[in-house]
């Protein structure tokens, strides 16, 4: 029977590079795009703020197609659903049939996007789901994976979580209450190296900016650390 086949949202990040490592491993699905949401004019990866120019490395080095949703600076969810909804309708026609996440336990979120994209006629994956995330961390470690902070919340973390490699020791200095890999938004990672990456991305440490985003009456602090190509 042949595979699913299946685009993976990427992030750039730890918890859609190691979805990619299991969905590898899986007879059951053929990961043949990789899909990433970019803010233009910004031409960064949204959330994350990493430059796109870094994330193609990061296509080339795991040798995957990529394809990018480009979306405005700051799109609101229905603006997000329309962009996203017509790039997967394309993509459902040219036989994709499963779409894949890096999701592990937010169940609303999980719901969402089934929600959202299932009617489109392809199904939701989600390889990490209900993994615990102390041990998700570790077996990043374990298996390889290069992975750097490149956003942080300011009110969880110190500034010195910002542009660090996540190793034994960042585990060691992790604040008690936060998530571990980060599952409600307190921080976002690029990761530069990997068990099926052809090479190690180079990249050098840019500015560090504070940024501020405000919901209803809540606002939130975030640290962006920029990395620049090597």
């Amino acid at each position: 029977m042949p595979a699913n086949k299946t685009l993976l949202f990427w992030s750039g990040g730890k918890d859609s590079a190691l979805a990619l490592y299991y969905l590898l491993k899986d007879e059951q699905f053929k990961v043949e795009r990789l899909i990433t949401h970019v803010s233009v004019p910004l031409n960064r990866i949204c959330m994350h703020g990493v430059r796109s120019t870094l994330l193609i490395k990061q296509w080339e080095s795991v040798g995957l197609q990529g394809e990018i949703i480009e979306l405005p600076e700051k799109s609101d969810n229905q603006t997000y659903e329309r962009i996203t909804c017509e790039k997967l309708k394309k993509l459902v026609e040219e036989g994709f049939t499963h779409v894949a996440f890096g999701d592990i336990f937010l169940e609303d979120l999980r719901n969402y996007r089934k929600t959202i994209f299932e009617p489109l006629g392809v199904q939701c994956v989600f390889p990490l789901w209900n993994f615990n995330t102390h041990q998700v961390l570790r077996e990043i470690i374990s298996l390889g994976f290069g992975v750097v902070t490149v956003s942080i919340n300011a009110d969880v973390f110190d500034m010195n979580f910002i542009g660090r490699v996540i190793d034994d020791e960042f585990i060691k200095d992790f604040p008690t209450g936060a998530d571990p890999c980060g599952e409600n938004g307190e921080y976002h990672t690029f990761c530069f190296k990997g068990p099926y990456f052809k090479k190690t991305i180079d990249y050098i440490k840019g500015d560090i900016v504070l940024k501020n985003y405000s919901t209803g009456t809540t606002t939130q602090n975030f640290w962006f650390c920029d990395l620049l190509e090597a």
